[in-house]
């Protein structure tokens, strides 16, 4: 459908130029509706642009800047909040260890920043930079892992010296998952001959709770825990260690951890003792989790990076970083 209208020119009697009169149901593109814009959007919320262009028999690329258009819209509209806590984590964005920031609003459910050259501090004090003094001044709980340049770059003067720092839980139980398949490997490479198959196919049910487990499952752990004791000592060992979390007290808490490490003297769990002593020079972060009163969904940043690996592999990659930047920023959002 072609549309003909006349349109006002008017000459700027401060600066002589010519201009033309806006229609405001126009997209940024003149030869598309906003309404048109907004459908496209929506639909590449599900959809692939190769499959949408090919169904609207549009060009790959006017696709592509219409989504661009609704996804901006969509950011104008929610405009960037005061967050009361956050959840700072890294993603991978490509090979040779090129990672990207994502900083998320815990409160909102929702990632309110994304940017940075790499995960140095530098590059997250870019978003304080971006946020502001006076909404980073409201900042209370900082959710991150155990990287010390997200911790030094929080802590900075003129950041959010005041906030909480608390080590996400879901990133430690991850390091207590790979002690226990680093002793599942030694295991299976200590032993020879027919006792290997007790521990070949376990790695699943090994890295699972207990309560999780199929009755398939437990069956086989427990045929493989009579055959080998240190693996029953260190599944036993990963199972009570999730206890932690319940303490609101510092000081139980801490009592916990401490006969949690005594349990591992002479068990011969050499991957299972380096985890105690990394969680012991990081014990402010987890401690701060018994002092919050009121709990911050943890389990959100992880399940977002999930959903950031999702949108890889749709996209088979993403070579526009700014296209990258909308759909990452806009996933969360309600469709306009």
């Amino acid at each position: 459908m072609y549309l003909a209208l006349d349109v006002r020119r008017v000459q700027c009697p401060r600066c002589g130029t010519v201009k033309t009169e806006g229609l405001e149901w126009l997209a940024d593109n003149p030869l598309y509706t906003k309404r048109f814009a907004i459908y496209v959007g929506r639909r590449c919320r599900e959809s692939s642009i190769t499959a949408l262009a090919e169904e609207l028999r549009l060009d790959w690329h006017a696709v592509k800047e219409l989504d661009k258009q609704y996804m901006r819209e969509q950011l104008r509209r929610v405009a960037c909040p005061a967050p009361r806590a956050i959840g700072i984590d890294e993603i991978s964005v490509g090979p040779g260890h090129q990672y990207r920031i994502v900083v998320s609003d815990l409160d909102r459910r929702r990632p309110i920043w994304f940017g940075g050259k790499d995960r140095s501090e530098a590059s997250l004090n870019e978003f304080f930079k971006e946020l502001g003094p006076k909404k980073c001044r409201r900042i209370r709980v900082a959710v991150m892992d155990m990287w010390p340049a997200f911790r030094n770059s929080t802590l900075a003067p003129g950041n959010a010296p005041q906030a909480r720092i608390v080590y996400d839980k879901f990133h430690i139980m991850k390091h207590l998952g790979a002690a226990m398949d680093q002793l599942r490997r030694q295991e299976y490479a200590r032993l020879t001959g027919p006792d290997r198959r007790f521990i070949k196919g376990q790695r699943y049910a090994l890295l699972s709770r207990w309560r999780h487990l199929t009755l398939k499952g437990r069956t086989a752990l427990k045929l493989l825990f009579k055959v080998n004791k240190r693996l029953n000592k260190a599944y036993l060992h990963t199972e009570s260690f999730g206890h932690l979390w319940d303490y609101q007290h510092p000081a139980w808490a801490r009592k916990f951890f401490y006969n949690w490490c005594e349990g591992l003297k002479w068990q011969r769990l050499e991957p299972f003792r380096k985890f105690a002593w990394m969680i012991a020079h990081h014990w402010d972060g987890i401690e701060a989790y018994c002092l919050l009163k009121e709990k911050v969904p943890m389990g959100f940043v992880e399940g977002f990076n999930n959903q950031i690996r999702a949108l890889q592999q749709r996209a088979f990659g993403y070579r526009d970083e700014e296209y990258f930047r909308l759909k990452i920023l806009t996933c969360m959002l309600p469709k306009l």
